[in-house]
Parts: C-alpha cells; structure tokens; sequence
C-alpha cells in the first residue's frame, strides 16, 4: 500500500530566470511535489551552493513544497545559471534558471573600450572618492543619530548628480518617518530619527556614476533604554505580519539579546486599529515562540502590532510597532457581498444560475504546530458561486468517530484559522466545510492525526567561540555554525572582561554569520566571548567560552620595503641595501626575502645583503620582501638593472641604513651604518646634507666639519615642514657617494610623546625613567648609550613594567657620561634620549646625598640671650621643616622637660625654638642642644657654656649594641670620640673615669658602672637580648618534642621563664628547660592531653620582659597507644597477625621496621594503615628468618615513637629435644630462690607462682620457661636513669640464665655465703647489662663490685 503513495519529484512550479541590476537582490521559487519528501539542492553553474557558508550571499527556505533561493547584493560574478535539484528514492527531478546580473554602466550597444568607465554620453570618465567618512558608530534607542559622507565626483559635469544610495545590512533604505536621507551635491547624510534596535546593522553609502560605483560601510550598534524595573528583559525587536487575510495575520518578533535576570517566560501581543491610540493585548497566557498567529480582526482595517517580553522580574518595554497591516484576503477580492454567519444555516429560495453550492475546501495542511496552538491552512473551493463564503472547522480526537466544531462563536472567512485550547500532548484531526447562502459543502479530506507540541526544536549550541585580536576597540569573534537548526534567526555575542562574571551584549540586533566585528572595547582589557543562536522556539546553550584575548591593534603584514640600491660591486658579488618598510604592521621585522630571478635562502635580518655567486659582467635586478610574524608583505619596486662589475674607485662607497629617531617640531636625530666599500683608505668622516622635501629646493650641508660619530642630531628644523636627508663618507681621496634618500621626515612633536626624565628616589638612587602610552604586543624598551645598544649590565639596571622603564646607575661616575637614548620597537619612532654631563652628574650626586642623608636646615644655630632679672633664653630659627618636625631639648645627654627649671616653646609657623631659664647656676656649665626629626631628615645645634679648653662635648655614656657589645663612650671637643668595647660581665663592675688635659686647661667625665650603674646597663643589656629573640618554634625528637627560641647572646644573669596555660613550669623528669648557645628551649618527654595549650617564654628585659608565644591546642605528637606485645614467640609454619594502636595530631606516618631496617609492603608483608588509627603487620607462613626486633615507627611534626617487640619462631623439633635436657638443669618448680645483697635484690620465680606486679605465662607441657623478675632500686636508678619498678622477662633458655641456675642448684650447699654472694653478684651484673642493651636500648658499663 506504501508503495501506491510514493512517487518520484515533480516540479509544479519552476524557477523563473530573472534580469537585475547590480546591487540587487535576486529569489528564486518553485514549488516540488514527490513522496517521500524530496531533498532540496541548489547549484550554481553546477557546483553546489553552501548557504551555511555564506549566509551574507544566500539565503535558502523551505515551507512544506514551497522552496526558495535569495542572493543578495547582486554583482557581474553572480551571472551564471542556477539549477534546483529534488530527490527522494523514486527518483530525480531537476529545473534551470538563468539569472543576469546587469552593470550600472553597462549599455548593450557600447563597444568593449567603454566597458572601461568612460562616459560616452559626456565624454569623460567620472571617478568617485568618499572622504571625511563616518566611523564606527554607537547609539541608543531613542536618540537620533546621523551618519554622513564627503563625496567628491571628478570631473564636474553640469546638471549631472550621482546616484546616492544608502543601505543596511546590503538591502536598500526607503525615505520613511525612522529613515531621512539628504544629498547636497557634496555631502551624502542619513539620519536615523529614534534609534531602535531594527536600526541596528552594517550601513554602506553607494555612489553610483556613469562610469562605475564607490561604496563605504561602517557598523551602527544601538543599545537598549535603560530599563524602568532592574532584571526585566529588554524589547523584542523586528516586529513583521504575514500572511494577512480577512480576519488573521501571523505576527513575528526577534528575541532580545539581553533576558534580564531570569530567562523569558512568554511574549504578550498587542493590537491597535490605525488612527487609534489604544493597544488591546491579543494573548491571556504569554506565548514562547516568537511567532503568533492573531484572529478576530475586522476585514477591511488596519492594524499594527507591538510585542513584550516578560520574565519573574516583570514586563518589559514594548517592541517598535509593526508596519500597518490591511485584514483582507488576498485571494478572494469577488465583489459579491459575503454570507453573514448567524450562528445557523438558512436556505432561501433562489434562482438556480445564481445560487451555486460551493464545493469542498482542498489541500488542508497543518502549517504551524505548538503547544499553545495550531494553525490550519487550505485552499478556498474551485466552485462557490459569485458570493463569498465562511467556513466551518471541525476537530476529532484520535481514535474516535466523534467530529466537533472548533469555531463556534467565530465565522472563519480566510482560508487560515489558529486553534487554541488544545489539550497538549493529545493527538487530533481536522476537516473544513465551506458554506454560503446557496447551502454547505462536503467536508474536506480529514489531516493526519497531529500531537499538540512543538514541531520547531531549540537550536544546538554554536561552535567554540575563537576571539582575535583586530584593532585597539574591537576584537573578531568567529564561531561554528549551529548543527541541524531549522530556521535560524541569528546568533548573539556576548563579552565580559576575565575575571568578572557580568556579561555584555555585542549586538542587540541578531546576526546570521559565524563572523562578527565586536566593537566598543577598551583598550587593553581582557576579554572573554561567547555566542548562542535564537530561532522562533528561544535561545540555544552558550557556546564554549573563547580564551580570554587583549583588545590591542592586530598584527600585519608590514608595507613593502623601498629603495634598493647597490652599495658595492666587484667579479662574483654585488652588496644591496634598501629602506625597511615605513610600518611594520605592529611587530618587528624578522628579516628579508632577496630575489633575482629565484629567492636567496633564508631570510637576511638586516637592510643589507651581499648577493654572491654572480656572473661578471651581466646585469641584474633585485627586490625586497619584508617578514614579520603575520606574513611576507608585497616585494618592492624592482631595482635599477645593476652590473656585476668590480669598482676600482679610490673613494668610499655610499652610507646605508639611515634612519631616524627622536622627532620632534625643531630637531631629530639621524642615524646611520658607513658603508661597506671603504675605497682605497679607510672612511674617516662623515657629511649629513638637508633639504625641504619641495621642488626646487638645493641639499645644504647641516655642519661644515666631517663627522666621524655614525648619528647627528639636527637642529633648526621648523614644525610641520617635511625634510630629506642623505650622507656621505670620505677618505684620504675624497667624499664619495651619497646614501640613499631618507624620507620625507615630518618634523612635528606627535601628542603624547615622553621624555626621558632623570629622577632621584627618597633612598637617593638615581634613575632614568621613559614611559610610553602606544606599547603594542611584543614591544621592548631598548636602551643605549652613544646610540650603541647596552649590553654591559653592571653600569645600569634596566626595569621594565607595563608601558614604562626605568634605568637605575648602580654606582654613578664619570664611566656614565654621555648620550643615553631609548627605543620603544613595534612604534612609530617612539624614542627620546638624555645627555647626562659632568656638571649634571655632580648635580645628581649632590641630590642623592640630600635624600639618602636629609638635614633639616637652620636660619640661625643656637644663640643665647640674657633677659631681666637673670633669665636666660636659648634660641635658634629653623629654614625649612613639617607639621610633625619634632624637638628634643637635652643638657648634658640628657633630655629636659618643660618645668619649673626648663620652659621650652616651638612656634612653628615662625620657625623659631626656644628654651628660657630663670638663672644660671655651676652646675648649668655644659652642652644645651637641640635635636630635630622631620620624618627621615634630622637636625642639631648646640650650644657649650663652657672655657675654650679641651672639654667633653658628649660626657662619658654607654650604649648596647645589636650584637650585645657594651661601648663605653664620649664625645671630646678638638679631639676624636672616645669609645671603650666590652662584653659585659661582673668583673667589669667598677668606676670608669675619662681625663683630658692641655696647656688650655682640662676636663674629666666619669661611669660609675656598680650597683645601680651596672643593672642599668644589664637591663638595656637584657632589653637588646630579649627584643632579639624569635618566636617560638617547635621540633619533635624520638621522645618528645622541644620548644625554643633563638637569641643572638645568652649571660647568666638573663632570667627566663618557661608558662603553660598561662602557669609557671615546674622542672621534673619529663618537663626540662635550659640554654644551648643562643637557644632557649623546653622539652617534654612523652607528652600528653594534658601538654596542649598555650607555651609562653618571657625573657627578662629590665621592666615587664618580652614575651613570645606558641599554641600547641588540637595538636599532639604521634604514639603507639597499645596493641603490641613485648615478645611473640610462634611455630615456624603459622601466620603470624599484628595490629597496633596508634595516636596522633596530625595524623601521623606509620613505618614497620626489623633489625632497624624498613619493610615494604609485598607477597610476604602486608602492611596495613586504616581510620588513621590501626597500623597492623601480617606475615603468612612464618620461618626462622622472620625471627628479629621488629618496630612499628609512628611520627608527625610534633613527635616521634617507636613500639618495640621481639619476634621467635621456633621448629618444633628443637623443642623436643630442649626438654630432654637433665633435671639437674633446671630450678625446682616449687622453690623460690632469693639472693640479697645490700640493695639489689634478684628473684627468680617458677612459672606456675602467680604475682599481681609481674608477668604471668601458662606453663605448657614440654616447655620449662620462668619468669626472671628484676627490681631496681633507687641507687640502680639514679645510676641508669630508668624508671623504677621496670620488670625485664626472659626465657629460662637463655644460656647465661641456664648457668646461672645451674650452678646457685648445685653449689649452694659447699659455697659459703659470701662467695654465693659474690658469684651471684657477678652473673647478675652480666645478665643485667645484656637484658637492659637487647631489650631497653641502654648501655650499663657501671660496676657495682
């Protein structure tokens, strides 16, 4: 049955060849039936179109069998013919149009010499230059903007204008009340009355003459009104109507760029009847899609339609109003009146030949399906008499029989109706009848079962967003096209600045490219772009973000070097030089391409090359092309034909590379290389020769005297006047050639140059510092001296940030005279240069010296006045000082206070200090002084009321050193300082006593350094050592941890005190303090819960003492809690598990070591670390070789522990045969054998005797194991320094054991007391030095007897 319906494509309606003028746009229709459906291809002279890539050019549609192709901006190169293909799996069908594309200029009749742009019909040919052209323009909607063009035609022709034409986005604009257009024969303006976002676009000014067209284009962005409500949408935008009829229209829009705070729930539609004033909204519930079909209108009215978006912020600001729309259907204009419905049918009597029943509506269609309504399309009855009809729709859910009208209350008279109300997700058919005066038609056939829903999927997201860089405000975002999207509106690009998260529209108007120009960037940002498409149904995802880009001027291929010429000639080579090019596209020049009739090589890096390998005597050309990082420019002109010829002249060659560097209004600087042919001597000079660069000027040399420098600056130039320049080398036999033509040099100061600017920091470095604001990517700061680029860095210290560099002497002399200069590269010459002298230099070291020492100064220094009645006032005046300058008054070293005796005053608007006396007394003889700090600068006077004989000007004084040295000191008039060293200790109490004497007269000073002298200097003593120490650090050992501090000298005299929790430390066995050198410390063994807290040091400083501190809260070194035993004893062959407990703040590393080496876990060791808190050792199927000292080593930053134990693995054979050892070797079960002497007391227990404070084994058969139970007591203790109490348990087995027992068993009853004393004595002191060794890790070397 499937296969009755299908058939191959058939075109019902071809393309049609069209014939426009340039500058035009072309559509192409037809219309293609077929079953499937067929696929659609557009070709052009039979290469397939690729709308998708060119979506500027073409533009592709297809509605149901309606297809269409758009070109626009039509030009010559779109004449071709254009071929639609269908296809579907019955076959293929194809159809051909012819589009011709028309020039402006072009008349059928001209001959091809005029298809050159001559004017016949005047006789000339016109040429059109667009001059003082409009920028890149912003606007907001609301304001009015105006764009405008200086159009110059050449020549001028009487009574002939130029065609001006002004577009958008490549399609023609129309004089309306948005659009004014004005052409003054001159001036081409457009103005733009209340920008909205519609205006939005790429406007171009096209003038057309008879000889050809010019056209300029710049982009127009406008921005959204400020919104009334914070986080409402903004507008919708391009609000149009299709599809008008009687009583309905289509309304479409474009979604904003910007949603607001939340994304858009709907749209409203409003209404309103032309020559009103009052919107009606068309919709109750907001729709999503930017399409909907409005109903109820009045035929024969005008309307125009406005939309709105809304979102949880509110409603946004209505969209610019369509253009006016006419309810009439364009298909029915019979001039019979229409049947009114009236809710019944009525049948009158009537003529036969007038009333015609009209037949059934045909090629019903479901053209538009969402979720809110669907909208139903048909062709109106061949047959329906000379009188209008209305028709009826009806609906049926599917799978039933039922039929129900759909417009009830509403006569339909267009062939178009929208069904609203519809339960989603439900499907329905539908049918039309038609009806009139004469009766009502058969039903149409009935649609396919329809699903409410949306039938128009959201676009998939763009392709990554790529930004380049393109010019100081704008930056190129290209992105890839959306996948499979169906009726794609266009794409938005949104930009925020890296590092925030506000994100900014670049176009509020949608573009339908995957290329966009974003402008209106600041300069220098850092910019992130992403882009989302919009169809009918909303907004896409975000692309991927693109990498953050700086908005600076892109790279460029730089402009085509000039002026090759030769340099030197001999049989085999040829030397050239040239020009580099005027702009290097904004990055250095990497080097140059030499061509003669093939490439030379590699690129040559400087502007001269020695072309080798030539044949002598032939000529030869060359050209020059430049490379940079963004390409290879245009070659240059070629050269003059140049022969390879070898030059026998005696004089110098000409010089090369000029060029030219700190331009200014009245100067610059030229610079040059000398050239490469010396001649017959060697060059020993140099001639610069000037001329303005006009006609008719003669070269005039700039100095009268040869140069021998390779640069000259050029004074006496005059501001905005253009000069050339050349030079000329000489010998011994005379001048030679001139260089090439350098320029022509504007002489004219560009804004925003810098010069170099000396400067002299407050620590007195001295500096040069040259900035520059037209840094571009890859710009350096060059430096040189003598126009000689640095390259010795131990004169100069070069410090580059941003658009500024500074120089920095590092030892300023009279190496550093001379011309210092700085380049800035990838600029337009910017430089400037600095000529430092000696005069300068001596200048500079003066200002250095000011500000690494300041002085205040004084008008006056200290003077002395006597007043009435005895009073005395010291006085002096201060030159130049601050608000917060502040006086110390001192007599004698030391400081007076304002009192009874001593009233001091500083008026410091005046300047001047005061410190009165009432008398003067014996003991005022001495020195009065006045010590001033402003900040960083000082100032002293004195004055001494003493004779004119040797005297102390400063008496004898100690002070403390940073390194805790004691100098002893006094200042002596006419003599140098006295100064006595010492490191402070008791014997250096005593009376120090200094004396001076001459034949003027003589003084003496005197230290008393006892009692309290000396604990005045011990205490500044103390203040230095404590304000010395560091804060307390902490470090773990294997039995605790130790807090210190660091102290730079430590005397006995310095008390120290050690406070947990705010309480005094006391000393004992497990808490310790003491000294090492200059360090501080507290230790604490084993520490606990107890020992976290707070740890203070103070350190004695002669008053409160200086205090450092440490927390040890939440922190606790590492432990092994429990869970091993001491000894392990296992048959070979068994497994053998372990699990010790450990404990640790923070938590700590766990390693498992035997005999002191580190295990790994493998195959034989498992080692295991769970919950931070369980460390376990297992090793499957154990053999002798596992026997050993084993330990689980726990440590973190606080401490380090190790849990000792000891592993045997015995055979059970070996057993076997240790129990059948005699009797006699072993200790009687049932007796307990006690030996005394003096303190020490040894038992030995049988195994089966059970005591609360020792060790209890299980006596197995066959097994004859005791327990050896060692008391130490308190003469043992201080000797070994272990604990009391200690119980040590070993095997009977042990050999030294077994002999011991053996021989007390056997000999107690011959030896006498005190030789089993003795002998007992001396086997103990063997068995205890081991036991305590192999088990507690201490060595007793003590002998008891």
């Amino acid at each position: 049955m499937f296969d009755n319906l299908t058939h191959p494509p058939e075109f019902i309606v071809r393309p049609r060849g069209q014939t426009v003028w340039e500058g035009k746009t072309v559509k192409l229709h037809c219309t293609v039936s077929g079953w499937p459906k067929p696929r659609i291809a557009w070709y052009k002279n039979n290469v397939v179109i690729d709308e998708k890539a060119h979506p500027d050019k073409y533009t592709a549609e297809s509605n149901y069998n309606m297809h269409s192709l758009e070109i626009k901006s039509c030009d010559f190169l779109d004449t071709a013919q254009y071929r639609v293909s269908a296809l579907n799996i019955k076959g293929e069908s194809s159809s051909v149009a012819t589009v011709v594309i028309k020039k402006h200029y072009v008349v059928p009749h001209l001959s091809v010499s005029l298809l050159d742009g001559f004017c016949s019909e005047h006789g000339v040919t016109f040429e059109t230059a667009i001059i003082d052209s409009f920028e890149v323009a912003f606007g907001r909607e609301g304001e009015t903007l105006s764009l405008g063009c200086t159009v110059i035609v050449y020549p001028t022709v009487k009574r002939y204008q130029p065609d001006v034409l002004w577009y958008r986005d490549g399609k023609a604009l129309a004089e309306s009340k948005w659009v004014h257009t004005h052409w003054s024969g001159e001036k081409a303006t457009l103005t733009l009355v209340h920008l909205n976002k519609e205006d939005e676009g790429l406007y171009t000014l096209r003038v057309n003459t008879k000889s050809g067209f010019q056209s300029y284009s710049a982009y127009v962005f406008v921005r959204d009104e400020e919104v009334e409500l914070e986080g409402v949408p903004v507008a919708p935008l391009d609000v149009c109507c299709h599809d008008a009829n009687k009583d309905y229209v289509v309304v479409t829009w474009k979604q904003p760029a910007v949603e607001g705070s939340s994304s858009i729930l709907g749209y409203f539609i409003d209404r309103c009847e032309v020559g009103h004033h009052h919107w009606a909204q068309c919709n109750d519930t907001p729709v999503k899609y930017a399409r909907f079909p409005v109903t109820g209108l009045i035929e024969g009215r005008s309307y125009t339609f406005r939309v709105r978006a809304i979102n949880r912020a509110g409603v946004s600001r209505p969209s610019r109003a369509s253009d006016p729309v006419i309810a009439i259907d364009p298909h029915d204009r019979a001039p019979g009146p229409s049947a009114p419905f009236t809710g019944m049918i009525k049948f009158t009597e009537e003529d036969a030949t007038v009333g015609v029943v009209p037949g059934e509506p045909t090629d019903l269609v479901v053209t538009e399906a969402t979720k809110n309504y669907v909208v139903l399309a048909w062709s109106p009855p061949a047959q329906r008499g000379h009188e209008g009809v209305v028709y009826l729709v009806e609906k049926c859910v599917a799978g039933s029989e039922c039929w129900q009208r759909a417009n009830t209350g509403m006569p339909v008279k267009s062939p178009r109706f929208a069904l609203f109300d519809l339960a989603e997700g439900k499907s329905y058919s539908f049918r039309v009848r038609c009806c009139n005066s004469a009766g009502m038609s058969e039903a149409s056939s009935a649609t396919g079962d329809i699903t409410v829903g949306d039938m128009l999927d959201l676009p998939a997201a763009p392709g990554p967003a790529v930004a380049t860089r393109n010019t100081d405000t704008s930056v190129v975002v290209s992105w890839g096209a959306s996948k499979d999207v169906k009726h794609l509106v266009g794409y938005y690009i949104n930009y925020t600045v890296a590092g925030s998260d506000v994100w900014t529209p670049a176009n509020n108007k949608p573009v339908k490219g995957t290329r966009f120009v974003c402008h209106g960037l600041n300069t220098g940002e850092s910019c992130v772009f992403r882009v989302k498409a919009v169809n009918a149904a909303g907004y896409s995802h975000s692309s991927l973000e693109s990498e953050a880009v700086v908005v600076k001027a892109g790279i460029a291929i730089p402009d085509v070097p000039s002026g090759v010429h030769l340099m030197e000639a001999a049989r085999d080579y040829m030397v050239l030089a040239w020009r580099e090019p005027a702009v290097t596209g904004g990055a250095d020049i990497r080097g140059y391409f030499v061509d003669y009739r093939t490439v030379k090589g590699g690129a040559v890096t400087c502007t001269s090359y020695k072309a080798e390998n030539l044949k002598e005597n032939l000529f030869y050309q060359f050209q020059v092309r430049a490379i940079n990082m963004a390409g290879v420019s245009e070659a240059s002109l070629p050269s003059a034909a140049l022969e390879c010829k070898e030059w026998t002249i005696a004089k110098p060659g000409a010089p090369h590379d000029l060029h030219v560097l700190e331009v200014r209004d009245s100067s610059l600087v030229l610079l040059w290389e000398p050239p490469t042919f010396d001649g017959r001597t060697p060059v020993n000079g140099f001639y610069v020769d000037i001329k303005e660069a006009v006609a008719g000027e003669d070269w005039k040399g700039v100095h009268e005297k040869a140069t021998k420098l390779k640069y000259m600056k050029v004074n006496g130039l005059i501001a905005g006047r253009s000069y050339v320049f050349r030079v000329r080398a000489q010998n011994l036999a005379g001048v030679g050639k001139t260089s090439a033509v350098l320029g022509p040099v504007l002489a004219l100061t560009m804004p925003g140059t810098h010069e170099i600017i000396l400067d002299v920091d407050d620590d007195g470095v001295i500096s040069m510092i040259f900035e520059c604001s037209e840094m571009a990517e890859g710009s350096e700061f060059i430096w040189s001296k003598n126009y000689k680029t640095l390259t010795d860095t131990s004169r100069l210290t070069i410090v580059t940030e941003g658009g500024k560099s500074r120089a920095i002497f590092n030892a300023p002399s009279l190496e550093d005279l001379g011309i210092f200069s700085c380049e800035v590269t990838n600029t337009v010459g910017v430089s400037a240069s600095y000529t430092l002298t000696e005069a300068g230099l001596k200048r500079l070291l003066d200002i250095s010296h000011e500000h690494k020492f300041p002085i205040i100064p004084f008008k006056t220094q200290m003077a002395m006045e006597l007043l009435e009645k005895g009073r005395v006032r010291f006085w002096t005046q201060v030159e130049k000082f601050t608000t917060g300058c502040h006086v110390d008054y001192v007599f004698n070293d030391a400081i007076v206070e304002n009192g009874e005796k001593y009233q001091m005053n500083f008026d410091k608007n005046s300047g001047i200090i005061e410190m009165f006396m009432d008398s003067l007394a014996v003991t005022d003889e001495g020195t009065f002084t006045f010590n001033l700090v402003d900040g960083k600068a000082k100032g002293s006077t004195s004055l001494v009321l003493i004779g004119e004989g040797p005297h102390f000007v400063d008496y004898l004084g100690f002070q403390v050193t940073p390194e805790c040295n004691v100098l002893l000191k006094a200042t002596v008039r006419f003599y140098d300082n006295r100064v006595l060293s010492m490191t402070l200790s008791k014997k250096d109490a005593g009376v120090y006593e200094v004396k001076l004497k001459d034949a003027r007269g003589k003084d003496k000073s005197m230290f008393n350094l006892t009692e309290a002298g000396y604990q005045t200097v011990l205490n500044e003593l103390f203040r230095v050592i404590a304000n010395s120490s560091t804060e307390i650090s902490v470090k773990s050992t294997e039995h605790g941890i130790v807090l210190y501090s660091l102290i730079t000298y430590h005397m006995e005299d310095l008390q120290v005190g050690w406070l947990h929790k705010e309480a005094k430390i006391a000393h004992s066995d497990r808490v310790q303090c003491g000294v090492t050198g200059e360090q501080l410390w507290l230790k604490v063994n084993e520490p606990t819960e107890k020992d976290k807290g707070k740890y203070t040091i103070n350190i004695c400083d002669g008053k409160d003492g200086v205090k450092r501190f440490c927390d040890l809260s939440g922190q606790d070194r590492a432990r092994v809690v429990g869970g091993l035993p001491d000894v392990v004893t296992i048959q070979e062959g068994k497994s053998l598990n372990l699990t010790g407990n450990v404990w640790g703040d923070p938590a700590p590393e766990v390693t498992w070591m035997k005999n002191d080496r580190e295990l790994v876990s493998d195959e034989r060791y498992a080692l295991k670390f769970e919950h931070g808190k369980f460390a376990s050792i297992t090793i499957a199927a154990v053999t002798t070789t596992d026997s050993g000292k084993y330990a689980l080593l726990v440590k973190n930053k606080y401490g380090t522990e190790a849990g000792e134990f000891t592993v045997s693995v015995y055979i059970p054979e070996e057993e076997k045969k240790k129990d059948s050892l005699p009797q006699c070797m072993m200790v009687n079960r049932e007796q307990e054998i006690k030996i005394c002497c003096g303190e020490v007391l040894v038992c030995i227990l049988p195994v089966h005797h059970v005591y609360t404070d020792v060790l209890n084994l299980n006596d197995e058969p066959g097994k004859n194991h005791g327990l050896l139970s060692i008391c130490l007591c308190q003469h043992w203790v201080k000797q070994l320094g272990v604990s009391p109490f200690r119980r040590i348990i070993v095997s009977y087995s042990t050999v030294v054991v077994a002999w011991f027992v053996v021989c007390v068993c056997r000999c107690k009853d011959v030896w006498s007391n005190q030789e089993m004393v003795d002998f007992s004595v001396c086997c103990f002191q063997l068995l205890l030095s081991y036991l305590l060794q192999h088990y507690c890790g201490l060595n007793f070397r003590n002998t008891l007897y």
